[in-house]
């Protein structure tokens, strides 16, 4: 667990070390998480509190940035053990915490029965009274620390970015794409946007990075995976990114498999790209580390293309 400003990393464990991230913030001896991974990660978030020397009485907040599972599907669990922290969450994402059926079923029809129970096990409902649902611009006080919710759609209409003024940073879920430490290269992170289904908008998700970019922050935090600077540059180079990707989603529409196209062009673009940043290994190892994600950007893709043709 690393710290800075008082924000301290924790890896989930979900899938591979360093891949997805929570983080606790800490102000004058109180405590807020920001995201949670699944029920499995309960114990490191536990154990983070206690090697910040906090108790679960000190947490004031469980913030989620939306409600995708590997962001809030230990919510329930980890809420149970926090006996004064509120729940924070957009409000489009609020009624899958108090029920969270729906959302169950959701990523069932994405993963499987077997598969869910195996990967995030029972989602716990979060007891109504203990819910926030915080629109655009509202502001959580951690402790006099201010920290503004801003609701930053793209990947998910449930979505909210988290902006720290103390430390100028961002807490930004999925909307700032995903950056694994094993691209870094030089001390360079390289990114990748995200798509996964169902909420994909091209337009909602350029914006959502611009908002963000204009608040000048020094760092991002992504859930996926960790600290990144360098902003304007790997902002640039999503909203490339998210472009040809549209344009390989298109270009793949006709294709008699188009699942199977499209992953290969998205694999194809991001090859290409990774050896432009210093990726000196081959294909095989590309999708060793990103390749879940090329299945869910297709599949989030292919829903917007679906979409795309019901709207014309």
């Amino acid at each position: 667990m690393t710290s800075m400003h008082g924000i301290h990393t924790i890896d989930t464990g979900f899938v591979r070390p360093q891949f997805d991230a929570a983080y606790l913030v800490v102000e004058n001896g109180r405590g807020a998480f920001i995201d949670c991974g699944t029920n499995y990660a309960l114990p490191r978030m536990l154990a983070a509190l206690d090697e910040s020397g906090l108790a679960p009485a000190d947490v004031d907040w469980l913030i989620l940035t939306h409600v995708h599972l590997d962001h809030a599907g230990g919510a329930g669990e980890l809420i149970a053990q926090l006996p004064n922290a509120k729940l924070v969450v957009h409000p489009r994402g609020a009624r899958h915490m108090i029920d969270p059926s729906k959302l169950w079923a959701g990523a069932t029809a994405v993963y499987g029965e077997a598969v869910m129970k195996e990967t995030y096990g029972h989602l716990r409902p979060i007891p109504a009274e203990r819910v926030i649902e915080a629109t655009d611009e509202y502001i959580i006080d951690l402790a006099g620390r201010p920290l503004r919710c801003l609701d930053t759609p793209g990947h998910a209409k449930h979505h909210n970015s988290i902006f720290d003024a103390r430390a100028n940073v961002c807490f930004t879920g999925d909307v700032f794409g995903l950056s694994y430490r094993e691209f870094d290269h030089d001390g360079r992170p390289f990114i990748v946007p995200t798509t996964s289904p169902v909420q994909f908008d091209q337009t909602e998700l350029h914006a959502s990075i611009d908002r963000l970019v204009a608040l000048k922050p020094d760092a991002m935090y992504l859930t996926h995976y960790g600290r990144v600077e360098d902003i304007a540059r790997l902002a640039a180079d999503l909203h490339v990114q998210i472009d040809s990707m549209v344009e390989q989603a298109r270009a793949a529409n006709d294709k008699p498999d188009r699942h199977m196209a499209l992953k290969e062009l998205l694999t194809d673009l991001y090859l290409e790209r990774a050896h432009t940043h210093g990726w000196t290994k081959g294909r095989d190892a590309l999708r060793d580390v990103i390749g879940m994600d090329i299945e869910l950007n297709a599949q989030g893709l292919e829903v917007w293309l679906d979409g795309q043709k019901k709207a014309a």
